[in-house]
């Protein structure tokens, strides 16, 4: 790493973090052209001009009972990460979403006398309140992208600050679905229905039969529907194919390498995991059904110790401040519920330009040029001017 320059560590999960890092790169790169950000990436990080000490799939897992199978080489991972920018420091080093692991491993660099950053609040509004003093005693700024989450954090002595969402601003308010059907060569008549069963590969083998017998069911009813599956990595591409062709090999489904956004918007309806998609989702004003499952075990936990505090899973919903998007979560999350509640989407175009309009109106309230917002605080708390 070259002495001159400011100099960036950052850390990344999964895909919905690389997608807010590569625009976080990307700004920082046009403010200061002589940065060098160094950590953990993924592609679009790396296009950004991200450098990554090893694969982002590596961390990338969630739940509680998902994460003690992977314990030691997560454990490893932090430690390899703690003793490289404590050889190698950066100015400032920047962590993304994933509280569980980065918060740790900010909670040592920041005791090692580097400034850090953590992007994405975790959710303690929504469960696990007491996780307030942990992320005080690791960050020196917490960015937030969602408008309530600041007050809270504020009050609670976090340092935190509303940067917006970098996807509002990079999701035009009109949206045209003709135009993402041509790039992706799918008919542009016709009824397409998005399935997206996740980013991780806990979430698509626990959601990519309930999402296969959906469509099947939903194409029993309606036998002229089509599908489209964005699938970001060939681990989630064979996990996919095998249950598909296991259960629905002649289902008229359309695989896609990556371009979940795309898909999302050649969509006449979307059936969504909860996370970043639904926000997506939400952004690109698609009606959508969202279906969820987590590990029994994690399930079990999180309702009989009653860790969630917030009535919706869905961000989208959490934003509309009610269920616009119905939500079938663990035993729930099965076609006999989830194809009827599709159907009934389908089948009522009044319904559907009311969501609309209302994700619409959401979305014109969430642009705040995030990105560029984010780059400044970054640089504000380390007293680096642009340039």
């Amino acid at each position: 790493m070259a002495d001159a320059g400011l100099r960036v560590g950052i850390v990344a999960n999964e895909a919905s973090g690389d997608l807010l890092g590569a625009a976080i790169v990307a700004e920082l790169t046009r403010l200061v052209p002589s940065v060098h950000c160094v950590g953990v990436a993924g592609p679009r990080m790396m296009a950004a001009g991200c450098e990554t000490l090893f694969p982002l799939e590596r961390l990338s897992v969630m739940g509680l009972t998902e994460v003690l199978g992977h314990l030691p080489e997560l454990l490893r991972r932090r430690r390899q990460l703690t003793e490289h920018f404590r050889k190698d420091r950066p100015d400032v080093f920047i962590g993304i979403d994933a509280p569980d692991f980065n918060l740790g491993l900010e909670r040592r660099l920041r005791a090692a006398g580097i400034r850090t950053v953590h992007v994405v609040s975790p959710t303690v509004w929504a469960w696990r309140p007491g996780r307030v003093k942990a992320i005080r005693r690791a960050v020196d700024l917490l960015l937030c992208l969602f408008p309530f989450e600041e007050p809270f954090l504020r009050r609670h002595g976090v340092p935190a600050r509303y940067v917006g969402h970098p996807l509002a601003d990079q999701i035009p308010l009109q949206v045209d679905r003709a135009k993402a059907r041509a790039a992706l060569g799918l008919p542009l008549s016709g009824t397409l229905i998005a399935l997206l069963p996740g980013s991780r590969l806990g979430e698509m083998e626990r959601l990519a039969v309930p999402f296969i017998e959906t469509a099947v069911a939903c194409l029993a009813a309606r036998p002229g529907l089509r599908f489209a599956v964005p699938l970001v990595n060939p681990r989630l591409h064979a996990c996919f194919v095998a249950a598909l062709q296991r259960l629905a090999p002649d289902l008229p489904v359309t695989l896609v390498e990556g371009r979940g956004r795309e898909v999302i918007a050649a969509a006449d309806c979307v059936l969504t995991a909860s996370g970043t998609a639904t926000l997506e989702t939400l952004l690109l004003k698609r009606p959508m059904v969202v279906g969820y499952r987590v590990h029994p075990f994690t399930y079990q936990l999180l309702t009989q110790l009653r860790l969630v505090k917030v009535q919706y899973a869905a961000m989208a919903n959490l934003l509309a401040g009610r269920e616009l998007a119905p939500e079938f979560l663990q035993d729930r999350c099965r076609a006999d519920l989830l194809a009827p509640a599709i159907l009934a989407l389908l089948d009522d175009p009044a319904r559907v330009a009311a969501i609309t309009a209302e994700y619409a109106r959401i979305h014109a309230g969430m642009r705040h040029d995030a990105a560029r917002a984010a780059a400044l605080a970054v640089l504000e708390l380390i007293g680096r001017a642009p340039g």
